[in-house]
């Protein structure tokens, strides 16, 4: 029988975003096959979280075109952003606290690439006067990464409905970048 290697990455995803710690036999059952079938597919570890990056990059590339981030105003653009992204923010809370993918020179260029088109939608809002000038684009960036990251594990745990998800964000991000008067 072959095994669906997309069944499996999107499966340890699944579990690696409840429980961060599982073994790779915890994976393996999770997706229904064997230690060893697993072991062909993904040498360990290591091998698996760099597999489920470029899952979580592709998503986020796909998010990021489906929310058009460059039409209209930049404050609906982030809404639709977060909105989009909601789909794959368990998998981008897992990744978000893997310190192996951000420590080095082996940093993946797909994360550089979203982060520019992030940084790029913040900006735009910031020369088009609705968000503050006194945060930089990339602080707004890592900001965004964040609150996707604990919206993601406040519905994991429950204590937040799933359907309150992007209101949270968006109205925290943008409440919290919103220009005022004297800024």
């Amino acid at each position: 029988m072959a095994v669906d290697r997309d069944h499996v990455l999107r499966s340890a995803a699944a579990l690696l975003t409840r429980r961060s710690t599982a073994t790779m036999d915890e994976v393996a059952r999770a997706a229904g096959i064997s230690r060893a079938t697993l072991h062909r597919h993904f040498a360990g570890r290591d091998a698996l979280v760099r597999a489920l990056e470029d899952l979580g990059i592709a998503e986020c590339e796909a998010a990021l075109e489906a929310a058009r981030p460059d039409e209209g105003p930049a404050a609906d653009a982030v809404r639709r952003l977060v909105r989009a992204f909601e789909p794959s923010a368990g998998l981008l809370a897992f990744l978000y606290s893997e310190n192996q993918l951000f420590e080095g020179e082996q940093q993946n260029q797909g994360w550089a690439r979203i982060d520019a088109r992030l940084a790029a939608l913040f900006r735009r809002g910031q020369e088009n006067g609705e968000f503050r000038i006194d945060l930089s684009p990339v602080w707004l960036t890592e900001a965004l990464y964040g609150l996707l990251a604990s919206g993601a594990w406040a519905v994991s745990e429950g204590r937040v409905a799933r359907n309150d998800f992007t209101h949270m964000i968006v109205e925290l991000l943008l409440g919290g970048a919103t220009r005022r008067e004297g800024s």
